[in-house]
């Protein structure tokens, strides 16, 4: 799926929403990496400023399509 957003000044940006890269390795990472964000909502589950997001493709600036990052776990607020 591609969300289309526009920038101030009008113009549409399209934001991938996939990568290409494998969330993980092997079964090992990835059960590592489901224990970190599971225990993570847990810990935080009574703060509603904390986000938990798991394998996630961030984009830290808005309007910047290129920049990107995907963290196995990320934590927000």
């Amino acid at each position: 799926m591609v969300t289309q957003l526009q920038s101030p000044d009008k113009s549409n940006i399209i934001y991938p929403d996939d990568n290409g890269e494998p969330m993980s390795d092997n079964t090992e990472q990835f059960r590592l990496i489901v224990w970190i964000k599971e225990n993570s909502e847990l810990l935080f589950a009574n703060d509603p400023n904390v986000f938990v997001a798991g394998d996630l493709l961030w984009y830290p600036v808005e309007g910047n399509n290129k920049l990107c990052q995907a963290p196995d776990v990320m934590l927000g607020g």
